[in-house]
């Protein structure tokens, strides 16, 4: 029987449900105002008991910096050891450290970026006991560290190292020869910042005794000038070192300086690969230091121990490759000096065991997988602990193995992306866990078993208000693009539906060892793409050859030759998505930021036939114009190999443009400099090809700073809308 409602009564019923079952639409005001943004575990530590860990916390309503501590097994509050309410003069802390006896605090505030990873800070000591805290210095200094005994503070102030004692409280300037754009002791110059992705130079003995740095003559690296407009009459200018591809590095040595004697002494490493040196490591032994010495090419990695005390030096593992030796931080050292190593050799990365004489004792993982990550080796129970792609290339285990290869045990269980932060007697393990579908979620697991003991933090409020909105599932799999199997992701619109025809936008890096295809939690990117599926867009993503986690051979076959291979994957994929009857083949867009940027230009200008749209952020525009840490990797000099410079750069293939191209940049980018865009502007320009650009001025190479990242995003949005 049909019901009939007065016309009243209907409008007020539905407006009663529309509430209910209408779904939200993402806005870029909401991603870019933080309403996506997940809680987590901010500067976890694990205490030496194995039994409590320390987390900072910051109250937005108080306003106020709290580190404080938990008992693992129960999860109750122990304690709170620092509140910068009652530290006066200080308004919130940044990050913190221990000394090795966790009797003082080392922590930072009012911290001044200065490039991707170093900055100026001002940093106290607190002691635990007492209570009491002071400055250590009144200058802004770089990368303050304890002596093992918490005794002394190394620091880096103006390109020169010093040493505080904190018990006497005295100063000493132990290098006298820095200067702006010639010298630096003991911090990295720009290049190595960037590309071996450490600022600290120098490192403590075991016993404090010492301390290790590296010296970088800056002197005959070239020089670059960046304006900068600000808000003054007259524009000011940063100038830096920048070795570009095939122009001079700085020239590193490394010295020991003696703290009883005062005494510094420079080690030859003349017989050595040693024109970078991209890392440090005391030994278990006081006496003996490692030092990580690679050739211009990075194809050969010397593992060079120096004794110290008898002024030798010998290598005790070199590791070959014919195309580039990734430098990682999994070196690690157990009490008999015996040592983990990671290694491509077999084709995929895994851990290596060796005695103390650099002596293959055993490999201790095998298989068709890579391992991502070393979290350490506990000596109690004799077992390795480590992070892998057994699962599946897009998604991270947490496992636990034998030096001798046996007995091994997965200790975690979803599928997805895991993480753990082990306590410090490996007792315990904290495991960070997401997909594509679960924001983190932080557990106790039991590290021998995997066993979850409890759950400590969620973030099920972002997940059930993302309920109330239109966001589509990543659907995974991978497309045979020239050969290979490539992992893929697409997002349709949530209402899709197979009879019609979409547009299709592609993302993508594609730079070497990357990877945007992974079964992890949302960024800010995939809140765009969320949005735009909305407004009735299909969204793909395909990692193509050259990207990480498949193999040695998968990752490094664009040697040479970068924007080749990963182009030819991006247009022949575009065409095989645009073969489904459901993708208007004539509306296919693509864009990226950096490598990506790069990748974008290319395709469109390479695929004019393919591509109808590009966006282009923060492109390279010519390997010629990048540093030449991360550039001579993957290509040589360009003296050696001018054509995989040239041939695959998209200053070559501008006369090939149909399609609109947005083209971004930002003026103050220290990493990929506006000049690639500029060059790439003038040869637009020059080939009389028309489209449209954006330069954000004072900006670096992440475009952001109040208002800016919702601009730039709002007009690339009304690109794609009056374009794709």
């Amino acid at each position: 029987m049909k019901k009939y409602f007065p016309l009243g009564i209907l409008v007020l019923f539905l407006a009663t449900i529309s509430p209910v079952t209408a779904q939200q639409k993402i806005t870029l005001e909401e991603i870019w105002g933080g309403a996506f943004r997940t809680q987590g575990l901010d500067e976890l530590r694990s205490l030496n008991s194995g039994k409590e860990y320390s987390v900072l916390t910051y109250d937005r309503q108080k306003r106020q910096s709290t580190i404080d501590v938990y008992d693992y097994k129960s999860g109750n509050l122990a304690r709170t050891l620092l509140n910068s309410s009652d530290l006066k003069g200080v308004d919130y802390i940044i990050s913190y450290e221990f000394n090795k006896d966790e009797s003082k605090i080392l922590f930072a505030t009012q911290l001044q970026q200065i490039y991707r990873r170093s900055s100026l800070g001002t940093y106290y000591v607190y002691d635990v006991a007492s209570k009491q805290f002071s400055l250590v210095s009144t200058n802004q200094i770089q990368e303050p560290t304890f002596s093992n005994d918490g005794s002394k503070i190394a620091y880096g102030f103006e390109n020169n190292l010093y040493v505080k004692d904190l018990n006497s409280g005295e100063t000493k300037q132990i290098t006298t020869d820095g200067k702006k754009n010639s010298t630096i002791n003991g911090i990295t110059d720009w290049v190595y910042e960037e590309e071996f992705a450490f600022v600290r130079a120098f490192e403590w003995s075991t016993n404090g005794d010492r301390l290790a740095y590296i010296k970088f003559d800056e002197t005959e690296v070239p020089q670059f000038n960046m304006d900068l407009y600000g808000s003054e009459l007259y524009p000011s200018a940063d100038t830096f070192k920048y070795p570009k591809a095939g122009e001079n590095n700085s020239k590193v040595s490394l010295h020991v300086y003696e703290l009883t004697s005062g005494k510094t002494t420079q080690v030859d490493l003349s017989k050595f690969n040693s024109y970078y040196i991209p890392r440090l490591l005391w030994t278990k032994d006081n006496n003996v230091l490692s030092v990580q010495l690679t050739n211009r090419h990075q194809n050969i990695i010397d593992l060079v121990f120096v004794d110290v005390a008898k002024n030798t030096a010998n290598v005790v593992l070199e590791e070959k490759d014919d195309a580039y030796v990734d430098v990682t931080d999994n070196l690690t050292f157990l009490n008999n000096n015996s040592f983990f190593w990671t290694s491509e050799r077999d084709g995929w990365n895994h851990i290596y065991q060796y005695d103390k004489d650099g002596k293959l004792m055993n490999q201790v993982t095998k298989g068709p997988w890579e391992v991502t990550h070393f979290y350490g080796f506990d000596q109690n129970t004799g077992r390795v602990y480590y992070q892998s792609t057994e699962n599946g290339s897009i998604n991270r285990d947490v496992y636990s193995i034998l030096p001798s290869g046996k007995n091994k045990a997965r200790l975690t269980q979803k599928t997805g992306t895991n993480d753990a932060d082990f306590s410090a007697d490996y007792t315990y393990f904290i495991n960070t866990f997401s997909n594509a579908e679960t924001p983190y979620v932080f557990t106790l697991n039991e590290a021998k078993t995997g066993k979850q003991l409890r759950e400590i933090k969620n973030n099920n409020a972002l997940k059930n208000r993302l309920a109330s909105y239109e966001i589509s599932p990543k659907e995974f799999s991978t497309i045979k693009i020239n050969g290979e199997d490539l992992n893929m992701y697409v997002i349709k619109p949530k209402d899709f539906d197979a009879s019609k025809q979409y547009p299709l936008f592609m993302y993508q890096y594609s730079g070497p060892g990357s990877q945007n295809v992974s079964n992890s939690w949302m960024g800010t990117n995939d809140f765009w793409h969320q949005m735009l599926a909305e407004q009735g867009y299909i969204i793909a993503c395909v990692d193509g050859r050259g990207t990480g986690f498949k193999g040695r051979d998968f990752k490094k076959m664009t040697q040479r030759e970068l924007g080749k291979y990963e182009v030819e994957d991006q247009i022949a994929a575009a065409k095989k998505l645009g073969s489904e009857p459901y993708i208007d083949a004539t509306r296919m867009g693509i864009w990226g930021w950096s490598y990506g940027g790069f990748m974008s230009s290319n395709c469109l200008f390479q695929g004019a036939d393919t591509f109808s749209m590009a966006i282009s952020v923060a492109p390279v525009t010519s390997w010629r114009f990048y540093d030449s840490i991360y550039t001579e990797r993957y290509m040589e000099t360009p003296q050696e190999n001018a054509s995989g410079y040239d041939n695959n750069s998209p200053l070559s293939h501008v006369d090939k443009l149909k399609g609109k191209f947005l083209l971004v940049h930002g003026s103050a980018d220290d990493n990929v400099h506006v000049q690639n865009s500029m060059r790439l502007i003038e040869a637009l320009v020059q080939a009389n090809k028309q489209f449209d650009w954006a330069i954000y001025p004072d900006k670096n190479h992440g475009i952001y700073g109040g208002n800016t990242r919702l601009h730039l995003y709002t007009k690339m949005t009304d690109f794609i809308k009056k374009n794709l």
